[in-house]
């Protein structure tokens, strides 16, 4: 059986081989212009910018008012999220997120001692 894909006959041992530690001819590279012409310009397009950022007006950067307003509008967002109602289960989460260390504590151990007690109320019954 052969290959369905594939030629019927093999060329890989068509051509003589090589000598082990020898390398095959090295192809030419393209040179390297010096310099290239022209003013300098920013990638992305060839059209000029009809709505550049403005300037900052208090001598920061454009990237500290951009920082700041990326924290302005996270805030915002979390304000809206924080004040949104979130119905049973996110009253549920909010509750839990107010638990201090000690009342989760005392309340997984006020559990566990109920379902102790539950076992235990279970096999006295059926050991009767």
């Amino acid at each position: 059986m052969g290959n369905v894909c594939g030629k019927s006959e093999s060329e890989n041992f068509s051509q003589p081989g090589r000598v082990l530690g020898s390398a095959p001819p090295q192809r030419q590279r393209a040179s390297i212009p010096a310099s290239v012409g022209g003013p300098p310009r920013t990638l992305g397009g060839s059209t000029p910018n009809v709505n550049p950022p403005p300037q900052p007006q208090d001598g920061g950067s454009a990237a500290d008012q951009a920082k700041r307003r990326a924290a302005e509008a996270a805030e915002a967002r979390a304000q809206a999220s924080a004040n949104k109602s979130t119905g049973k289960l996110g009253t549920q989460l909010a509750a839990q997120k107010k638990q201090t260390r000690n009342e989760t504590l005392k309340e997984l151990a006020n559990n566990e001692i109920r379902q102790r007690d539950a076992d235990e109320a279970a096999n006295a019954r059926t050991h009767n």
